[in-house]
């Protein structure tokens, strides 16, 4: 454990529990899948294991376990590359109702401890252990149980802890695996000024080098730059990044029981193989569409908005989106918008990577008067005489799991895919 701050009383403090001010830990499982899988797999404990995609296609990785991290290993890395690095490792393509059963479980004892438990991601979750508020004792005592808790579920996990999510959440990744990071009250700021600025949630490799022009490297130097200057790189969110650089942000952590807001709904897949044809990217938009619909009606959706997002073999990508004229949760009403959408960012002869399809505005009003060209619901949505079949659909995986049904179009390219749950996006 560590505790970073002005001067050693200051820690002090904090470690013997006198904590004044909020108090927000993240709460991250270390390296997730994989320790999922060395818990079942005991032969595998002490292995180099990878989470991901086939090697020998494009599959990416997904988790990677310590043992494998130090040959160089990481997330998102083209398990190709991956497997060049530590050629070891155990492969697994992932069971993904298997990580959600222990991710539920750790939650569950976040939520014993306070009820101010923002989940953000499959395997993080932002708690307020704020003294007085809900909790008793000292947040870092509280800390130190949670980790003892998770650990007798035979997986690990890290805390950073702080007065707010920015620096939890930077103080997190300090020393993994099993470690507890604790910033001080009143000492954000010297834990935070010699750190790069990539450091920071929010900070991407365009805007690393663009701050790193202005000769800004260090959120120390991001903290006391000149608001004008950092509106090139952040635009209106200029002083909200000098804010967080500087340990000044403030944040709020919902309660368990409390929905978080959705904006976008969306799924996105990265294929084995080049897409060339029209009608094999038509079917990809589909099968993603397909897990949308799903997503939307579970959560009581309708979507006025959706988007089509392509990436291409060479170059960038682009992606397009529409306004619809009526909302809807099915995405057999959403296939000719694709369609439409397809033509304004494909043309044959460009090879397709990478597809998504993403559903929002969900601010729109019920009750949307019909017309004479839309087949609309009592809610307003527009549906067609398929949702049916997709509402029992959702039925039949629900009971029986994801497998249980689909249509011919996923044979294609579920089997050489990894499924991702996105959060918050799609919770």
């Amino acid at each position: 454990m560590g505790a970073r701050g002005n001067d050693a009383a200051c820690g002090a403090d904090a470690l013997l529990g006198r904590w004044c001010g909020p108090a927000i830990a993240l709460v991250d499982l270390d390296a997730f899948f994989a320790s999922v899988e060395q818990l079942d797999h005991p032969e595998w404990r002490g292995k180099p294991v990878i989470v991901g995609g086939d090697p020998e296609r494009r599959g990416v990785v997904s988790t990677a376990s310590y043992e494998a991290r130090r040959f160089g290993v990481r997330s998102a890395m083209p398990s190709s590359q991956a497997r060049r690095l530590c050629p070891q490792a155990i492969w697994t393509r992932g069971r993904f109702d298997r990580y959600r059963e222990l991710s539920a479980r750790v939650m569950v004892i976040l939520e014993d401890e306070t009820p101010y438990v923002d989940r953000v991601s499959i395997d993080e979750a932002f708690i307020d252990i704020t003294p007085g508020r809900f909790a008793d004792e000292g947040p870092v005592e509280i800390c130190r149980r949670i980790m003892a808790r998770v650990a007798e579920l035979g997986i690990t996990c890290s805390i950073g802890l702080g007065c707010n999510k920015t620096v939890a959440k930077i103080a997190s990744e300090q020393q993994k695996p099993r470690g507890l990071t604790v910033v001080p009250p009143g000492c954000e700021r010297t834990f935070l000024a010699p750190l790069p600025v990539r450091a920071m949630s929010g900070i991407g490799g365009r805007a690393e080098a663009a701050l790193a022009r202005m000769r800004i490297r260090t959120l120390g130097e991001l903290a006391t730059a000149p608001p004008e200057a950092l509106a090139a790189v952040f635009g209106s969110h200029a002083e909200e990044a000098r804010l967080r650089a500087s340990g000044r942000e403030r944040s709020k952590v919902r309660t368990a029981a409390s929905p978080r807001e959705v904006k976008s709904v969306s799924n996105e897949r990265t294929f084995p193989q080049d897409l060339t044809e029209r009608s094999d990217i038509e079917a990809a938009l589909a099968l993603l569409a397909e897990s949308v619909g799903a997503r939307l009606r579970a959560q009581g959706l309708t979507a006025g908005c959706i988007c089509v997002k392509l990436k291409y073999t060479f170059g960038e990508g682009r992606s397009a989106q529409r306004t619809l004229a009526h909302p809807t949760d099915d995405e057999h009403a959403m296939a000719p918008v694709l369609s439409e959408l397809l033509d304004t960012i494909w043309s044959p002869g460009v090879t397709v990577r990478l597809a998504g399809v993403a559903a929002s505005g969900f601010d729109h009003a019920a009750g949307v008067q019909a017309d004479l060209f839309s087949d609309l619901d009592e809610r307003g949505a527009e549906t067609t005489e398929l949702r049916d079949l997709s509402v029992a659909v959702d039925g039949i995986r629900a009971r029986f799991g994801a497998g249980a049904v689909g249509y011919g179009r996923a044979a294609r390219f579920d089997e050489d895919l990894i499924r991702r749950d996105k959060y918050p996006s799609n919770p």
